[in-house]
């Protein structure tokens, strides 16, 4: 059965435009358990606090990745501290490699590597609750989109704490990679050259 990260929904979005090629994992082992997966958006936490402002259209757009039996939940329920409810399935339209990553402890870095991501400067502190003695590991994700999205009704085997999720349905590693080679490789040498540079001073206090 093919392999899905979940991620939050707009996250999954930006990814599958070509607007963002990072994500984040909150402590556990520092390398990720595979290296190529489908990408399974999810709905908790979708807050407007969380996601830069230029980017906030992107929560509406986000939606699109849930179909709800009710009809999409109205925007005004996309509120900073709401929840919405969980759909009762979720379009896959995307799969990553896991490129490369790096363990950080400094709560600047982010803001730095703005241009790669579509999240709020305290992105990591309010929804995932980071602290320095409990450091992040950012990942480089080459992402490309499948040829049609496929829809997979959520089931309770996915609605768990894991980052994983089994899908029940065959889907291909197939499709076009979101951004060029020559687009990839410049982005991640400057996401490189940005974390090397921010190891060598002093982190900031939380």
């Amino acid at each position: 059965m093919p392999l899905s990260y979940k991620e939050w929904s707009v996250t999954v979005r930006a990814l599958a435009e070509g607007e963002q090629l990072l994500t984040l994992r909150r402590g556990g082992a520092q390398e990720l358990e595979h290296n190529r997966f489908f990408l399974y958006p999810t709905f908790d936490f979708h807050r407007v606090d969380l996601v830069r402002e230029s980017h906030r259209p992107e929560l509406e757009r986000a939606m699109e990745e849930g179909v709800w039996t009710d009809g999409e939940p109205a925007p005004v329920e996309i509120a900073p501290e709401g929840h919405l409810p969980q759909p009762d399935r979720i379009r896959i339209r995307a799969w990553a490699e896991a490129v490369q990553q790096w363990t950080i402890t400094d709560r600047r870095i982010l803001n730095e590597l703005s241009p790669f991501h579509v999240w709020a400067p305290d992105y990591a502190e309010r929804r995932l609750g980071w602290r320095r003695r409990d450091p992040l590991h950012l990942v480089l994700l080459r992402t490309h989109r499948i040829p049609r999205p496929v829809t997979v009704r959520v089931n309770d085997e996915y609605a768990t704490d894991s980052n994983w999720a089994q899908i029940t349905r065959d889907l291909p590693f197939e499709g076009t990679p979101v951004l060029s080679e020559g687009e990839f490789d410049h982005a991640a040498e400057q996401i490189a050259k940005i974390v090397e540079r921010s190891r060598d001073r002093t982190p900031a206090l939380v």
